[in-house]
């Protein structure tokens, strides 16, 4: 398939690009190569063949669940103004 310069013209009016009138010849080549890749690439069978969420498979090391840290609340909660139930308190912002 090839695109010509009026195809070219009517997609920049509609995305709203001003492009120059010397580059229309540069981007009718360029979305001509595009199309013709992506007609070449549809005409490949894959029938047989898995999608695959990411070309790579790669998998995540995770890390074990473990507790690391001590429960310092009481330590934080010492310089506090105001707290109850464990929980901060603080001045009411909206009426």
């Amino acid at each position: 398939m090839s695109i010509d310069k009026s195809e070219v013209e009517k997609i920049a009016w509609l995305t709203r690009l001003a492009i120059d009138k010397e580059d229309i010849a540069n981007y009718c080549n360029e979305l001509t190569d595009i199309v013709n890749l992506m007609e070449q690439m549809n005409s490949v069978d894959t029938t047989d063949i898995a999608p695959l969420a990411h070309p790579i498979n790669l998998f995540s090391r995770l890390r074990i669940d473990k507790v690391t840290e001590t429960d310092q609340r009481e330590n934080f909660q010492e310089n506090t103004v105001e707290t109850k139930d464990g929980y901060y308190l603080v001045p009411k912002v909206i009426d």
